[in-house]
């Protein structure tokens, strides 16, 4: 009997010792996003209950981010310093380098070269250019995967172009030139109503440059590269159609107006289509950016990437939830939504994409064909540069040569020298 009893407490003692042990394994992850609405952050939850219910030994906690600006990404950098930030986060293509180069994001190069299941290929090969640049030579890197992509496409009020006796944007001869012509007939249509809009951030005005056969950068991305011709002709293009009235006032937030049914064109991303479904009440679609001087069809890739805490204290883990939430099963389920494409370019991806939304009628090729299109240039964070710097001297010079306050010439000749220190100092 004593001996029984003195086993019976052996036994009850090892399982107090074991029992703390096994708790202390089970590892809790939070991961965050920055969603547009609460239809976003159904889905993304909806995507961690997936992960959490078939991963055994880990928990997830998804955080939505609560702001739309950059403010976002300036609460995680006050969250990281402090210790509280999540371990696995989205940040916009954009702000990769800056993270980056302040040692905020994990280099995964040597947990990715550790999974035989990760491929690069598999991926949008220019997010993944960026994702892999190197701050130290010789250092192998990886700063994140990429979550979604997404492009332009011109958003039309297919009603506004009946009215105006219009074909509708797209085909062979979809040009700047019957941009204008058709926003000025649509302008013309009554008080209150205005052919075309685009929204006050770099990528829309950045689009007349590139169509013109410009860019924001060097081929290194090491300096300006607007100091040219063909900015000249992409921003005064794009000036005209506010001279002419054709287009809503430069700043102006043209989304209202089209789901109001009074703009007949804007030119957004992916992301817009939930919104216009649940919201336009009049026929509408969308269709291909019209080519420009360039002669080739041109678009923005925009892209966000999954990126790791640099203090998380589970790194194998949050390797693991990063490849897992850009897996073709959660890129899919993400993609249902309809806000972007899965960062896969695989053909199974694609695929995936042109079936979503079967029931709005929405032309979504429109997008891959942005996506792929001959000339898209990649949404670029700025390993040599102060891109935020950058930004807003680009952005402050446009809205003079926007506002007949700068012409697009002398724009062009002094913005370089201008953004050269932020540029020199890094």
């Amino acid at each position: 009997m004593k001996r029984t009893t003195l086993l019976m407490l052996v036994f009850a003692l090892a399982a107090m010792t074991i029992l703390p042990a096994v708790a202390q394994d089970e590892v809790t992850l939070r991961w965050r996003t920055r969603p547009d609405n609460q239809a976003e952050i159904d889905v993304y939850t909806a995507a961690s209950q997936t992960i959490d219910e078939g991963w055994e030994g880990v928990s997830l906690v998804y955080e939505p981010g609560g702001s739309e600006t950059a403010s976002y990404q300036d609460v995680l950098v006050t969250e990281i310093e402090a210790g509280t930030a999540p371990d696995v986060f989205w940040i916009p293509g954009t702000d990769v380098a800056r993270f980056a180069k302040a040692g905020l994001i994990l280099n995964l190069a040597d947990l990715a070269a550790a999974d035989a299941d990760y491929s690069q290929d598999d991926f949008y090969a220019g997010p993944m250019g960026f994702l892999t640049t190197s701050i130290e030579e010789g250092t192998p890197a990886l700063w994140g995967l990429p979550r979604d992509v997404s492009a332009f496409a011109i958003y039309y009020n297919a009603d506004l172009f009946d009215e105006a006796g219009l074909d509708y944007p797209g085909g062979d001869d979809w040009t700047w030139e019957r941009l204008a012509a058709s926003a000025e007939a649509i302008s013309g249509l009554g008080e209150g109503i205005t052919g075309f809009g685009m929204n006050a951030w770099w990528a829309n005005w950045g689009y007349f440059v590139n169509a013109s056969g410009g860019s924001f950068f060097n081929e290194d991305f090491s300096g300006c590269g607007l100091n040219n011709e063909a900015t000249v002709v992409g921003l005064e293009a794009a000036q005209a159609l506010f001279e002419s009235g054709a287009a809503l006032p430069w700043g102006t937030d043209s989304e209202p107006p089209f789901l109001a049914g009074s703009l007949g064109m804007f030119m957004n991303g992916r992301w817009a289509t939930p919104g216009t479904i649940a919201n336009a009440d009049f026929n509408w679609n969308v269709a291909p950016l019209p080519v420009g001087p360039s002669g080739e069809a041109t678009n923005w890739l925009f892209w966000g990437a999954y990126v790791v805490n640099a203090r998380t204290a589970n790194p194998e883990a949050a390797w693991d939830l990063v490849t897992r939430l850009t897996s073709a099963e959660i890129q899919g389920q993400i993609a249902s939504l309809g806000a972007n494409i899965p960062s896969r370019a695989t053909q199974e991806a694609i695929d995936l994409f042109l079936g979503t939304l079967p029931e709005s009628g929405v032309n979504n090729q429109a997008f891959i064909d942005g996506t792929t299109a001959a000339d898209v240039r990649t949404e670029a964070p700025l390993f040599l540069g102060n891109w935020p710097a950058v930004d807003t001297a680009y952005g402050t010079g446009v809205a003079a040569v926007f506002n007949g306050e700068l012409t697009a010439q002398e724009f062009a000749d002094t913005i370089c020298e201008q953004v050269a220190p932020e540029f020199e100092s890094q």
